[in-house]
């Protein structure tokens, strides 16, 4: 007899044998069980993921002698020629080559006779994405209403070329890809039938280039018995695909978060030295910080396809960088891949995408400058250099290690900066004393400014900050107050006064009466062309007074 390739040899036969797609196998399961069955199925989901195994394993169920039942018996006449393909009942059509009007004509002409030994006759169409327009438009019609023998059965990798009109009239499965986890058990369990020795590590080597593709592991494992023999490890399936170990991307990615340049330089050079292809390296890297960042979001997340040692190195990682930077990273080295794609020399991309990861990890954030500078304002000190992670964008150090870090930690303070207690209005009365000699060197032509000054309430002094209050009824003054230019003017006065840098905070409190703000003399009708607030006013808008007569 020829060889048979694994990915036919271990074909499933039934709902049960069916690979991670237990939420396709109950659902269709349960309509055989319970006789709900659809005229129209579409299986929806990438190369290798089981479509048409699922849909031959429907036909059997379907013309079972002994169904329809959930569990053909997979040895009577009609179960062994949909297994191999050559059943009168099951029609397998490529959609790719079979995809024109006349083709469909065709069909719709023998959806009128009878099934020749089973209870139904049904069509498998597979890429039924490839069919012309033209050819959908003229299956609409049978699809909507066949006869009650016939079945249909659709798979597609590309469901968006599949006209509307279609897919309303079918039941849509969509199968995922298949976690890594059960892909490298099923392919132990092929080893094990056909009494090779497969190390685990190898198993989850192929597992994680296959990239969820079930028969796309079970030809790479096919593949290395012919290269290996009965015995395959995991530098076997390194050498023979050009994959790079788990344990290399684990290391060139703690080398790139602790900022280790020279060292992830080096073992990237060793990777292609080796012959590793730089793509895939890339891919590894970016699949494993895309690990790592749902790690730190949620756990639990990757029991299913991580190892547990794997999510022991995801757990140390993650408390050497923040949400933030990871998301940086991840967007960085997914630009480097795709420049990588259109280059010959990869290398060079590669390693300017790692230097400059690293450097992105040393440099500040605006979000983390902001904080610093809130912090300055409001009187708090702000340590320069808690410890070597901070700068890379790492959370701050906990237990002893936080607290020796601390103590060598070097203070900024602003040189305005009060330690003493907080003072508050009522034990304060300096503080009025130093806003009202404040208003005084308010000069006539801001009167804006001065009529908003006067409006306020002075609340107090705590630490460096000059806390000013204002009713709701004289929020219009706050915010002329509050504008940066304003508000500096303020702060300088209070330094001229004082020879002490100060922040200005403007807030609103109910409790607080409304001022009115004194009328200057030239605020009276016959005399508002010297009113300085208007003569401010016609500056500021670049306006003229018209006089009405």
């Amino acid at each position: 007899m020829s060889y048979e390739v694994f990915a036919r040899k271990y074909r499933p036969q039934t709902f049960d044998d069916l690979v991670g797609q237990a939420h396709v196998s109950r659902t269709l399961k349960n309509a055989v069980a319970q006789n709900r069955l659809a005229h129209a199925y579409l299986f929806v989901g990438p190369r290798g993921v089981g479509k048409t195994s699922t849909a031959r394993i429907l036909a059997k169920s379907l013309n079972c002698v002994k169904g329809p039942t959930v569990t053909p018996c997979g040895e009577c006449d009609n179960c062994r020629e949909i297994a191999g393909g050559n059943s009168l009942d099951v029609i397998e059509i490529d959609g790719a080559s079979n995809n024109s009007v006349e083709d469909v004509r065709q069909l719709r002409e023998n959806v009128r006779y009878a099934p020749a030994k089973g209870r139904y006759k049904i069509y498998l169409i597979d890429e039924v994405h490839m069919l012309s327009p033209a050819a959908f438009n003229a299956l609409l019609k049978t699809l909507e209403e066949p006869p009650e023998h016939v079945k249909f059965i659709f798979a597609t990798t590309e469901p968006q070329k599949v006209l509307p009109t279609i897919l309303s009239r079918c039941q849509r499965f969509d199968l995922h890809r298949i976690a890594a986890n059960l892909i490298a058990k099923h392919l132990q369990f092929i080893a094990g039938k056909e009494k090779i020795t497969l190390e685990p590590a190898a198993a989850h080597a192929i597992a994680r280039g296959a990239e969820g593709g079930l028969r796309d592991a079970e030809s790479m494992l096919d593949q290395l018995v012919a290269f290996c023999g009965e015995k395959i490890s995991e530098n076997d399936v390194l050498d023979v695909f050009g994959f790079t170990s788990e344990q290399t991307v684990v290391d060139l990615t703690g080398r790139i978060l602790r900022r280790e340049t020279p060292d992830a330089i080096d073992l990237l050079r060793q990777q292609s030295e080796a012959g590793k292809d730089m793509m895939r390296l890339m891919s590894d890297l970016i699949a494993y910080l895309r690990d790592l960042l749902v790690f730190k979001a949620k756990p639990d997340a990757l029991k299913e396809d991580v190892e547990a040692d794997v999510q022991t190195l995801l757990a140390t990682h993650a408390d050497l960088v923040t949400t933030e930077r990871l998301l940086e990273l991840v967007d960085q080295f997914a630009a480097a891949e795709g420049r990588m794609k259109w280059v010959p020399n990869k290398m060079l991309h590669f390693e300017v995408a790692i230097i400059k990861a690293i450097q992105s990890l040393g440099q500040a954030t605006l979000d983390e400058v902001i904080e610093k500078l809130s912090q300055l304002r409001d009187g708090k000190s702000v340590s320069q250099k808690q410890s070597p992670s901070v700068d890379a964008g790492v959370p701050p150090a906990s237990g002893k290690h936080a607290a020796d870090t601390a103590t060598t930690a070097t203070a900024v303070t602003d040189s305005g900066y009060n330690k003493s207690a907080p003072r508050v209005a009522e034990t304060s009365p300096d503080a009025n004393e130093l806003w009202q000699r404040a208003l005084v060197k308010i000069p006539a032509q801001k009167a804006f400014v001065r009529n908003s000054a006067t409006a306020a309430h002075v609340l107090g002094i705590e630490g460096r900050n000059f806390q000013l209050g204002f009713a709701p009824g004289d929020k219009a003054m706050m915010d002329i107050l509050g504008t940066q230019a304003n508000r500096k003017f303020l702060e300088t006065l209070l330094h001229e006064i004082t020879g002490t840098g100060w922040s200005v905070k403007l807030t609103v409190r109910e409790e607080l009466p409304s001022k009115q703000a004194p009328a200057s003399e030239g605020s009276r009708p016959e005399n508002f062309k010297g009113d300085p607030l208007i003569e401010e006013a016609i500056g500021l808008f670049n306006a003229q007074i018209v006089q009405e007569s």
